[in-house]
């Protein structure tokens, strides 16, 4: 009778095994690998249009590597990966140290942080405005509303990475005025400026500065990037933002993009392994094509003499 009820058990326990088949309760795969599997990311919204193309190009080499981005606000992402709904983030601020210790105490192990690439915030106004120069000084009064007469638009009143860069770095910790506007998103920024052409909108500069894109070359008869005052003592004063203008530390509103993994040093997993891709020269020259700034590589020009060589020891 024992050796029966020994023989059920692990009969039940084969059928249950084949039909949860390796997935988690939300058809995420247990046992993936960089080629195969399936995980949810949580990606800030300002960052969307190139981490979609990111994937799409990751998913051409590998397409059983199912990679479910969800485009929410800073904040939420985070929460997401303190409830262990994701095991990757992809942010514009790496993890604090109180927060590695968390994750330490809780897992066992600290997740890893990434950075990827460097992205700025666009400050766009309607094709029509003639008021496209804005220092410094005057864009703080805006945002505090001690300067009227605009509506400042942002993708949301709460929590998100563009709201709380103006807050910190614009702003300089005042609170933000009556005339900002949230709306739901990078692309209702842009649709609400083109729209109105006493606006000015904010938008992570993936959104409006790739010229490869069909929907944005769209907007670019319909918004324009303005020229803000650069931060240090160049003899340009003002500039837009662009792979120059960041890499010389000459756009003023200049922030990183950071990728954040929960998995384990030991193991080979699918968010590893698309991480890689991203910090890999595929993944790199997509951040570049976006009009980006790749963290891992660099792609710039370098001036060089080309001349007639005498001998092969003498090289110009």
């Amino acid at each position: 009778m024992t050796n029966i009820l020994i023989l059920n058990f692990i009969t039940l326990f084969f059928i249950l095994s084949g039909c949860n088949n390796g997935n988690d309760d939300r058809g995420e795969d247990i046992y993936d690998s960089p080629k195969k599997g399936t995980i949810y990311i949580s990606v800030d919204e300002s960052f969307k249009p190139v981490i979609d193309e990111q994937i799409k190009v990751y998913r051409a080499d590998f397409p059983e590597a199912n990679i479910i981005a969800s485009y929410k606000s800073e904040a939420d992402c985070f929460r997401d990966l303190q409830n262990d709904s994701t095991r990757m983030i992809i942010v514009a601020r790496k993890l604090k140290k109180e927060e590695f210790e968390i994750f330490k105490h809780n897992l066992d192990f600290y997740p890893k942080n990434f950075r990827l690439a460097w992205d700025a915030i666009s400050v766009i106004v309607n094709a029509a405005s003639s008021d496209t120069v804005f220092s410094l000084k005057r864009l703080r009064e805006l945002v505090t509303a001690q300067s009227t007469g605009k509506t400042l638009v942002v993708d949301g009143l709460n929590a998100t990475s563009t709201v709380l860069y103006l807050q910190d770095s614009i702003a300089m910790g005042r609170p933000l005025g009556p005339n900002v506007k949230g709306v739901q998103g990078s692309k209702a920024v842009i649709e609400y400026v083109a729209n109105n052409i006493n606006a000015i909108g904010f938008v992570g500069s993936s959104w409006v500065g790739n010229e490869y894109d069909p929907e944005q070359v769209a907007y670019f008869g319909k918004v324009k990037a303005a020229l803000i005052e650069v931060k240090n003592d160049s003899l340009q004063r003002y500039a837009k933002p662009s792979q120059a203008t960041i890499s010389n530390d000459q756009y003023a509103f200049v922030r990183p993009i950071w990728g954040i993994v929960k998995e384990h040093t030991n193991t080979t997993q699918l968010g590893m392994g698309f991480m890689g891709f991203m910090r890999g020269e595929r993944g790199q020259l997509i951040f570049r094509r976006a009009n980006l700034v790749p963290a891992e590589m660099y792609f710039g020009l370098r001036h060089v003499i080309v001349g007639e060589r005498e001998d092969s020891s003498k090289v110009k």
